[in-house]
Parts: structure tokens; C-alpha cells; sequence
């Protein structure tokens, strides 16, 4: 089940993307009087579409090979390879009859609506949900590094004071993308001892490996108890409130303590040292082969100075504006960084498969929205690039036309349609065998 609610929320997510990505090829092109004689959600390959009808002169359908979607434009080289239509002179209601300004416009169409989609998302959700953040100040007990960090040099009960000598205010960006992108450095402090430890600029590929959680997690580091209980837990006789002082006689203190000595025994029988109330207790307790010993902590304890700042409707829209325009940067920095060679393109490009990992296999419409907005900004991004056959790749062309004041050869704009398909097939089969390689070896 978890499955299908994942392949669905991909689905209906690059559906409603893909929509109105080629919405705004279509609007740009209907304002210039240009015609446009299809617009298809995913690819009619071979002319076999799903499900098609026609509407004032424009076939409108579904096709089924589910690689995005376009519109079809009288008089342009696009995918279709419809040459045909250009043998003849330019008619005034084609796109090569148009002044090249306007054409550059109805090509930028698609990207404009992303980033306006994508910067309404977040405003929207900044609307209702505002900004939730950890003020450092209330963080007592440092952070929990995992292996990456502890590779580093941090180690749990750090304090990081500083992120590239600013003052660090929230503790949620100490994992931003800001620190993941920019070479950062941390003032730690550790006892009475203060030091600095570098983030190196290829800890992308550490992360595509480990997940962020092993780079340091997002919950600061914090005592615990016990709020709900399952399976050996259950059974040995834990109950609320209690808290786990030792693991054979190792103390537990913090949670990351417990994990570590649950991990260390984990598919063996410990001592549990347990406090109820007043009394001191002493069980038995079998970990099972995960690590786990079947208890949950009380949600007030994961994030206890949670603080959220509520804004107005207009006030909302400077910061939802902010967060979409930072997704759109770190995606250019960090394609900047696979061509410099500090991240590998194995650990870097997601398919479609890595995709829906993302969305989940639970409904969660805040994490939804949250990722179509992201990927609309991804898909305006990636659009960009001088690639023919994407936007970014015609823009290229109309810019050379006008700079030398006549348009590039109708042959040489197949040849490099052509090109295009080819390297744009290439990445894409790239992108799936990677996904697939990674999901198997993860198995």
C-alpha cells in the first residue's frame, strides 16, 4: 500500500508540475497569436496517447509515456521532429514568423510559471504554518554528530557557537544548505576549550550515502524518558515516565548515549538499570537484531523549545519568497559542484524512483506541497540549463539570433534537437540505473 501512495503523490505531484510548466509555454504563445496545436500531460510516443480531445483547434491529452509532457507550437523545431510544417514560407500565426523577442518569451514561459508556482507554494504554507525554528539559546546539551560529523572532529555535547564567525542563531542551520554548500566553518565549543572544524566541500556525497542524521541530527542532544511502550519493552515492564539510567551498567544519560549502547548489543540480552519514581529497578531485556528495544519518547522531549513566528497574509510573502529563491540557488550551487568535481553525479541525480523515496509512502500534505514547491523550482532550474531540447537551449539560440540579427539555420536547429534528445535519453537512463543500483545495494 505504502508503495502506491508513494507512486501516487509522485504522480499527481510532476502531473500538476508538468501541467502548468507547459501552461506557460502555451499562454505566452496563445498572447503572441501564435498557434498552438497540442498540449499533452507526459509523451504521445508513435501517436498512441491514453486519452485525447479537441478544443478550439488545439488537441488537448494524455499520453503514455510518463517522461513530462509539452506543447506543440506551429513552426517551431521542437521533440516532435515535425519538419513538415516548415518547407513552406513562415505563415504569420507560426513561432518562427514572430519577432525573436516574443519567441524568447513564449520560451521562458514555462519557466516563469514554475518559479511563480514554487514561490506561491511556500508563501501559502508560510501563511498557514509560519516559521518554526530551535533558538540556540535553548539548546543546554550540544549536538549529536553521527559518522560524518565524528569524522569531522565533532563529537556529541559539542557546542557550535558559530557558523563562518556569525553568531549562530537557530539550531536547524547547522544542516541548511547553507552550510552544506558553502565551505563552512564551525566555532565549536567543547569544555573550556574553543576550536574550529571545517565542513569539507564534498560532504554531498557523504550525505547521499548516510542521510543527513549521520552528519549531525536534527533533534539537539537531550535526557529522555519513557512514554509509550511495544514489543520487549512491553514485555519486560516498562512503563511512562520511566527513565533508563545504565545499560550493563554503562550510563545512559543522554538518548544518543542509549541508542549507542542499544546499537553496541543490539541481538543480545543487557541489564537495564530503570528509575521509577523513587525506586531503582533492575531488568532484563532481549535488544533485537535492528538495535531496538521498543519504547518511544515523549514528543515534548524531541523538540521542547520548538519557537514558530506567525506572519500576515502579505507579511508572509517576503519570506515565502526567500525560501523559494534559496531552493533555486542551492540547486544551481550544487550543480556548480558536480562539474567542478567536488560531488559525484552518482550521489547527485535523482530519476523519477529517488523522487518518490522523498514523497513517502504516508500522506502528508505539508511535506507534499512542501516538495512539489521544491521541485517546481528544480524544474525552472534544470530548464534553464543551455541544453537543446530544454527551454534553457532554445533561449541559447534566440539569444545568438538576436545578437547577429538573423536566425540560425533550420538544419542546424534539427542537428541540435537531435544532440539534445540524445544527451537529455542519456542522463535520463543514467538517472534510473542509479536509482535502481542504489535502492538494490541498500537492499
Amino acid at each position: 500500500m505504502s508503495v502506491l501512495v508513494m507512486a501516487g503523490q509522485l504522480i499527481l505531484g510532476l502531473s500538476i508540475l508538468v501541467i502548468l510548466h507547459e501552461f506557460g509555454h502555451f499562454l505566452a504563445a496563445r498572447a503572441f497569436g501564435i498557434k498552438v496545436e497540442k498540449f499533452y500531460l507526459f509523451f504521445d510516443a508513435w501517436g498512441v496517447s491514453l486519452f485525447k480531445f479537441n478544443y478550439k483547434g488545439v488537441e488537448y491529452g494524455i499520453g503514455w509515456l510518463p517522461l513530462g509532457g509539452y506543447v506543440k507550437i506551429a513552426g517551431m523545431i521542437d521533440e516532435s521532429m515535425d519538419t513538415e510544417q516548415l518547407a513552406g514560407p513562415p505563415q504569420p500565426w507560426e513561432f518562427r514568423a514572430k519577432p525573436a523577442w516574443q519567441r524568447l518569451i513564449v520560451m521562458l514561459g514555462g519557466i516563469i510559471v514554475n518559479i511563480i508556482v514554487g514561490i506561491f507554494i511556500f508563501w501559502m504554507l508560510t501563511v498557514r504554518y509560519g516559521e518554526s525554528y530551535t533558538p540556540m539559546s535553548t539548546v543546554q546539551y550540544g549536538i549529536v554528530p553521527g559518522k560524518i560529523g565524528q569524522k569531522m572532529g565533532l563529537k556529541a555535547g559539542d557546542k557550535i557557537t558559530a557558523v563562518n564567525g556569525k553568531e549562530l542563531q537557530r539550531f536547524e542551520d547547522l544542516v541548511s544548505s547553507k552550510v552544506l554548500l558553502d565551505n563552512t566553518v564551525f566555532t565549536v565549543k567543547r569544555g573550556d576549550s574553543t576550536f574550529d572544524v571545517t565542513v569539507p566541500p564534498t560532504i554531498l556525497n557523504d550525505l547521499s550515502d548516510f542521510g543527513i542524521e549521520e552528519f549531525i541530527s536534527i533533534v539537539p542532544r537531550g535526557k529522555f524518558s519513557v512514554d509509550s511502550v511495544v514489543g520487549e519493552a512491553k514485555r519486560i515492564g516498562l512503563t511512562k515516565g520511566d527513565s533508563i539510567l545504565a545499560v550493563n551498567k554503562v550510563p545512559t544519560v543522554f538518548y544518543d548515549q542509549l541508542q549507542a549502547q542499544l546499537l553496541a548489543n543490539k541481538g543480545k540480552t543487557v541489564d537495564l538499570s530503570v528509575k521509577r519514581a523513587d525506586s531503582l529497578l533492575d531488568l532484563k531485556a532481549n535488544i533485537d537484531k535492528e538495535g531496538h528495544l521498543g519504547f518511544f519518547r515523549p514528543r515534548k522531549e524531541i523538540l521542547p523549545n520548538l519557537k514558530t513566528i506567525k506572519y500576515g497574509f502579505f507579511q508572509s510573502f517576503p519570506v515565502g519568497a526567500k525560501r523559494a529563491w534559496g531552493m533555486f540557488a542551492d540547486n544551481a550551487k550544487g550543480i556548480k559542484k558536480i562539474f567542478s568535481g567536488q560531488v559525484k553525479a552518482t550521489k547527485a541525480i535523482s530519476s523519477p524512483l529517488g523522487i518518490a523515496e522523498k514523497f513517502g509512502g504516508t500522506v502528508d500534505w505539508v511535506r507534499f506541497w512542501s516538495l512539489v514547491g521544491f521541485l517546481s523550482m528544480v524544474l525552472a532550474l534544470t530548464n534553464l540549463l543551455p541544453i537543446p531540447g530544454l527551454d534553457g537551449g532554445h533561449t541559447v539560440f534566440l539569444i545568438i539570433e538576436m545578437i547577429k540579427g538573423k536566425p540560425l539555420s533550420d538544419k542546424f536547429l534539427e542537428r541540435a534537437q537531435i544532440v539534445g534528445f540524445v544527451l537529455l535519453i542519456s542522463l535520463m537512463v543514467f538517472a534510473f540505473g542509479n536509482d535502481i543500483v542504489k535502492i538494490v545495494t541498500k537492499k
